[in-house]
This record gives structure tokens, sequence and C-alpha cells, in this order.
């Protein structure tokens, strides 16, 4: 009898041991899950950032090619510091002149750029001989588009 009562002591003495290791499992894997929760959303955003640089890229290339395709008034295509409104008479082929064109070329890729980029916007310079197309983006999420945003430029001789 004296062995059965050894027994229940050492029993008594290591209850709640597995509690213990249960809750420290929990724990673990809480963390771990935590960790797997970040790594998704870390993903989600730079997939998402990798999203609106291509946006950018397209329509720096798409600007490029209707530049190229209005290769005689090439120089209308540098943006001033305010493009105006679409020209009525561009709507066909014959309606406007190769000024008018650029102009209305950029009011639809101002357009494209606010509507495909958060804060997008666009600009196009000329060096020499040499047209630059830079495009930004609030890529961050801020509410600014500053240093802090990736930028995209597109340089090409025509």
């Amino acid at each position: 009898m004296n062995s059965y009562y050894g027994l229940i002591y050492r029993r008594s003495r290591q209850t709640g041991f597995s509690l213990l290791e249960v809750l420290i499992a929990i724990v673990i894997t809480s963390i771990g899950l935590l960790g797997l929760a970040a790594m998704q959303a870390t993903g989600l955003r730079n997939n998402h950032s990798a999203y609106h640089r291509s946006q950018a890229t397209v329509l720096a290339y798409d600007i490029a090619d209707r530049m190229r395709s209005n290769a005689s008034s090439m120089i209308s295509y540098t943006t001033p510091a305010e493009v105006e409104t679409l020209v009525a008479g561009c709507a066909t082929t014959g309606g406007c002149t190769a000024a008018q064109l650029a102009q209305n070329d950029l009011v639809e890729w101002n357009a494209d750029l606010a509507a495909a980029l958060p804060g997008g916007t666009g600009s196009i310079a000329l060096a020499g001989d040499i047209f630059t197309i830079s495009v930004n983006w609030d890529d961050n999420r801020d509410g600014l588009v500053d240093a802090n945003d990736p930028g995209l430029q597109v340089s090409f001789q025509p």
C-alpha cells in the first residue's frame, strides 16, 4: 500500500505540466502564424507595386509610340506646365493638325496615368535629340508623390 500512495504523490506533483506544454505550443504556433500573415501582406504589397510598375511601363511606351506616329510634331509632346483640353476635331483621323493631335495625346495620356496609377503623373522632356518620358506615382500610399516613391524613366531617340 505504501507504493500506491507514492504513485499518487508522484502523479499529483506532475499535474499541470502538460498544460504548460500546450500553452507553449500555442504561443509558438501563434508566432508562426503571425509571421506567415506578415509574409503574405508583404507579398501582396510587393505584387501591387510590381503591377503599378508594369502599368507605368505600358503607359510610357504608349506615349512614345504616339510620339513616333506623329513625328512631324514631336516637339509638341514636351509637356508644358498645364495641358489643355481635348480638341473636338481630333476624334476623326483627319480632323486636326499635328500639334492638336499631340495635345490630344497628352490629355489622354495624363488621364490614363491618373486612372491607372495612384497619384500618377507624367512628363516628357527633350535634351538634345533624346526624349525622356518620366512617370511617377504614389506607391507607398501616403498621399504624396515624393522621393520615397519609385519612378520610371524611358528615353528614346526618334
